[in-house]
């Protein structure tokens, strides 16, 4: 919960961070795959579909097994295959090392990424999988794992899902200069690095290098697919480009089709986008684009009766909706940063708090500074509470912009797994919309109705090695803007300064 590193901003150096990142396992998951895996009347079919009920631990059964077998051997193309060559004892090895957590502290981008990873692969099993039906195992276990290379990312890095949905899905800015904002590269460049890496499936590589490096046919397809009401043109400019036709029919672009439905549908089924992805699975298909939707539709009904997370958004939901109505709205613009006049009072506030020796003459003081000095900033609603010597209470000893009943407020830190784990050492958490759902269930419920907001920083601050005081503030609700943020930074080093002087005087 503590501020952030700096992002790595070059292809080696994401490559190195993400390369081996453990990922988590839900922890019913978790239990259900140790007994699967200790029970031997379970075939290998039925051991595997435990596994890839667990899509993160499925990549790392995959991941595994084709990064220790010979570089020479053909890639393990599904987790049957792979699990066959590392064999349970292994297995069971790497389920020891994969974290097992509660659900509410998975991030909730990553189980996101993961959702559309698993509504990928029905939209896969129903469109292609009669079709497919010798190339089964390879179908399945390629399209819910395509996106797989994206799934560390979202999991130590969950703020860029919605960033990237906030840019690129709402406000249109091209891609690849979000991408290379936000992570120094592009995100398909990555997901291929990291696909090679882990010699993950040779239809999973061979879709990210379509879409990095060699889009011609893409476009070349997707080109005949808008001609969607006349298919016998279709078929006759298919005839006059053998290749194209050659490259279309390969069994691996369904892996490719799937996904792009499923990442396409995410944010609404009337884009232009997803209309693409649409009209070219049904150009490989030879089939009408309204019997395709219909076909979509259901397949995407059929992924959400079987995912069940009221935290996640499914596409299947917006199906009854009006057709223009789209999931995401376009955030709420940060306020303004505070006047100079204002930023003058803060530093006055915080010269009073570094001074030595300390000016106070009681704790009420020291906090009365403090309050004053992170409303000056910016900070509309403040709530500074003491911690008891055991860490059994933390009570109100200075308030701002709050309801009345904020000034006799009284927390019990063992009811909330946030307010332990910030007692236990100095920290901090901001609260964002993309991870409200996943703390907002840790934290007491009377915080929470003084300050409902999903724009919220909490700061524990420690005096000799101790945590004594936390920090609660927000700007009245609205996304907090930067120079507030650093301000409140800082702000909370000032306080510990001031503590720990104001402890040297009292002595």
């Amino acid at each position: 919960m503590s501020t952030s590193k700096p992002l790595p901003r070059t292809l080696d150096a994401w490559v190195q961070q993400l390369g081996k990142l453990p990922l988590p396992i839900e922890q019913q998951q978790h239990a259900r795959i140790r007994r699967v895996l200790g029970d031997s009347r379970r075939t290998w079919r039925e051991i595997a579909e435990t596994i890839e009920a667990s899509p993160s631990f499925a990549l790392q059964v995959l991941r595994e097994a084709n990064q220790s077998s010979n570089s020479l051997s053909d890639p393990a193309e599904s987790v049957e295959t792979a699990l066959s060559r590392l064999g349970l004892s292994r297995c069971e090895t790497l389920l020891n090392q994969a974290p097992a957590l509660p659900e509410n502290e998975i991030p909730l981008a990553f189980r996101q990424i993961l959702l559309i990873s698993q509504h990928a692969s029905q939209q896969a099993r129903g469109l292609f999988g009669a079709r497919l039906a010798r190339l089964w195992n390879e179908l399945h276990g390629c399209s819910l794992l395509f996106l797989a290379p994206m799934w560390p990312l979202l999991c130590a890095h969950p703020h860029l899902l919605e960033a990237w949905e906030q840019r690129v899905l709402l406000k249109g800015e091209r891609p690849a200069a979000v991408e290379k904002e936000l992570l120094g590269v592009g995100l398909i460049q990555l997901c291929l690095k990291l696909a090679e890496r882990w010699r993950l499936p040779e239809w999973i590589v061979r879709g990210y290098r379509l879409l990095e490096r060699d889009r011609r046919q893409l476009v070349k397809a997707l080109h005949i697919a808008r001609d969607n009401e006349h298919p016998l043109h279709q078929q006759q400019m298919l005839d006059e480009d053998t290749a194209l036709r050659h490259w279309l029919t390969q069994p691996s672009n369904c892996v490719l089709l799937a996904n792009g439905l499923a990442v396409s549908a995410h944010h609404a089924w009337d884009t232009a986008h997803n209309l693409r992805w649409q009209r070219l699975t049904g150009l490989y298909l030879q089939m009408p684009l309204s019997e395709l939707q219909q076909e979509v539709h259901q397949h995407a009904v059929s992924s959400a009766r079987l995912i069940h997370d009221a935290a996640l958004w499914h596409p299947a939901q917006a199906l009854i909706w009006p057709w223009d109505a789209h999931r995401l709205k376009p955030a709420v613009s940060a306020p303004p940063p505070p006047k100079r006049d204002d930023l003058t009072v803060w530093r006055q506030h915080c010269a009073r708090l570094l001074a030595e020796p300390s000016s106070f003459a009681n704790v009420p003081q020291l906090t009365a500074c403090a309050r004053d000095a992170l409303q000056a900033c910016g900070l509309k609603r403040v709530l500074l509470l003491l911690a008891d010597r055991h860490h059994t209470r933390l009570q109100t000893q200075q308030q701002a912009g709050l309801d009345a009943g904020a000034a006799s407020l009284s927390l019990d830190p063992a009811q909330s797994q946030v307010l332990k784990r910030l007692l236990a050492e100095p920290g901090q958490l901001r609260l964002t919309p993309g991870n409200m759902a996943q703390f907002s269930a840790l934290l007491p419920g009377n915080l929470k109705a003084l300050f409902p907001s999903e724009h919220l920083l909490l700061r524990s601050v420690a005096s000799n090695g101790r945590v004594v005081m936390l920090v609660v503030a927000d700007q009245g609700g609205q996304p907090l803007n930067d120079v507030s943020l650093q301000a409140f930074a800082k702000t909370a080093q000032c306080i510990e300064r001031a503590l720990s002087s104001f402890s040297r005087r009292a002595h």
